[in-house]
């Protein structure tokens, strides 16, 4: 017996839905761009393929240079009439605009599947974080925000596809508590729709948000380097970071760079391999698209006969497809580790990576079947990867240092704890690394040396909201570290030195 969509959760009656939720933000050929307050029809409109099915969607209507320039300027309007209202009236419509999200959430998650080929339970959680999230700030914005103000622009905001609502809305929203105006530019792979729901949800509830989408590299000089600006906020890749770092170091211009690192769990001296598989397996969420998923094992030779065991079984039982295929159309969602990749490109990439290694010289430790998931009969599978993981992988493999940012994993073999971390450091600098062992001497040895900004120990470690920090070391990160009250210091002037891992080592270069 086939399976089939569950019932109303084809793309268009999603669609329909954000429609009706937001009809001033969308109509059936296009979707708008948000500036000063307005939604205009502003752009070339664009396509956009689905990585669930690689059906045709509607897609962003791409603005260029100019019109950019013209919201940013907008955007600094906005910026200095929101930095007069209250603290009180910032935290009720911010308030507001979180009981939108929560009263929209399952569009906003219906939206994200679609899009960017997340499963129901994870697009949930990444609108519910985003909501969970901002309530913390709103209960200690008063005392976060006392002896601070706003910054002297709107704040930029580009992220990746990923995490559109706990991490890019949540991050406007308590940049807006803390009394600025912000910007943000859809990704170009995809949750522009989520976002576009989202934001004429923000701006209903009397927020200053301007939406854009185009190009990130013909949009950089007006949202990267534009002297209008108070802040960047960046989630990305290194090269793009590193051009965007480059700009705003000669402009002394505030700055949180998030960017990728090659995450990796160490294991050394361990014995309890049920823990362990159940921290892999919840690792393989979203099929690894995260910056803070671990790619890579580095595993003492000795114990390998035993985590392969371990391993295998975990990569053996995952369980991926289509999000909306059910046996009946009543049925509930499907419950799957990841479904598709972010594109069919991505999938070829992750495929020819794979191939690349074993070329010259990587062992093909396991590759997973198409096979294995669930999909609807007929249909386009071009953008889903199976799981492959790669032993020893070579040093001149082309992302031997950096995540391949999807379920390609790698293992590499040691000898000594030298070794170890040295292979646990081999991206300069990563956001997460933990170690399996029932050495807790070791552990902490290794803590001491590890390039990594969060450590685990017997446990994985994650981004966080809330009160814990977030940064990196290396090049996996560059400005202010982000979390609780670091997070609304970032984006506010005052006293004290910022925290972060700035170009001098220490603070935020002062603006002449």
């Amino acid at each position: 017996m086939g399976l089939h969509l569950k019932q109303g959760t084809d793309f268009q009656s999603v669609f329909n839905r954000a429609r009706q939720a937001a009809p001033e933000a969308f109509d059936q050929q296009s979707i708008r761009n948000l500036i000063g307050g307005e939604w205009v029809v502003l752009g070339n409109q664009a396509n956009h393929l689905t990585p669930v099915d690689q059906s045709t969607i509607v897609g962003p209507s791409m603005l260029n240079l100019k019109q950019t320039q013209d919201a940013v300027h907008k955007a600094s309007k906005m910026h200095t009439t929101w930095g007069k209202v209250t603290l009180d009236e910032r935290k009720n419509r911010v308030a507001k605009a979180v009981e939108l999200l929560r009263e929209h959430r399952d569009t906003i998650a219906q939206l994200l599947v679609w899009e960017i080929g997340k499963p129901w339970k994870l697009a949930c959680a990444d609108v519910d974080r985003c909501i969970e999230g901002v309530e913390w700030y709103l209960g200690e914005i008063d005392r976060q925000i006392q002896g601070r103000t706003p910054l002297s622009g709107p704040v930029s905001n580009i992220a990746s596809w990923n995490y559109p609502l706990s991490v890019l809305v949540h991050a406007e929203l308590v940049q807006l508590l803390a009394g600025n105006a912000v910007i943000a530019k859809t990704p170009s792979q995809g949750g522009f729709h989520a976002l576009t729901l989202s934001h004429a949800l923000m701006a209903r509830a009397g927020l200053p948000v301007t939406l854009i989408s185009g190009s990130g590299s013909e949009l950089a000089p007006a949202l990267v380097s534009s002297p209008e600006l108070g802040a960047l906020a960046f989630v990305g890749g290194r090269n793009n970071g590193r051009a965007a770092a480059s700009s705003l170091t000669s402009l002394a211009k505030r700055h949180i760079l998030e960017q990728e690192g090659l995450n990796s769990w160490g294991i050394w001296n361990y014995s309890n391999w049920s823990e362990l598989a159940a921290h892999l397996t919840k690792g393989f969420e979203y099929g690894k698209q995260r910056c803070t998923a671990y790619p890579r094992y580095v595993v003492q030779r000795e114990l390998f006969p035993e985590f392969l065991e371990m391993y295998l079984e975990v990569v053996k039982n995952l369980r991926f497809g289509h999000p909306l295929a059910v046996q009946d159309p009543n049925d509930d969602y499907p419950d799957l580790h990841f479904s598709s990749v972010i594109s069919a490109k991505k999938a070829k990439e992750l495929n020819e990576a794979f191939d690349e290694a074993v070329n010259r010289g990587g062992v093909p430790l396991y590759r997973g079947k198409l096979s294995s998931g669930t999909f609807l009969d007929g249909q386009d599978t071009s953008a889903y990867v199976a799981p492959m993981t790669l032993l020893e992988p070579p040093k001149s493999w082309s992302i031997h240092h950096s995540e391949p940012f999807g379920p390609l994993d790698s293992v590499v073999l040691v000898d000594t704890e030298a070794e170890l971390l040295a292979a646990m450091n081999v991206s300069n600098g990563n956001l997460v690394s933990s170690v399996a062992t029932d050495d807790m001497a070791f552990a902490e040895r290794v803590r001491e040396e590890s390039q990594a900004f969060k450590f685990g120990i017997n446990k994985p470690r994650s981004r966080g909201d809330k009160a814990e920090v977030f940064g990196g070391r290396g090049a996996s990160w560059r400005g202010c570290f982000v979390g609780g009250d670091l997070l609304v210091q970032s984006v506010t002037e005052g006293e004290g030195r910022l925290y972060g891992n700035f170009a001098d080592g220490s603070r935020y270069p002062e603006v002449a």
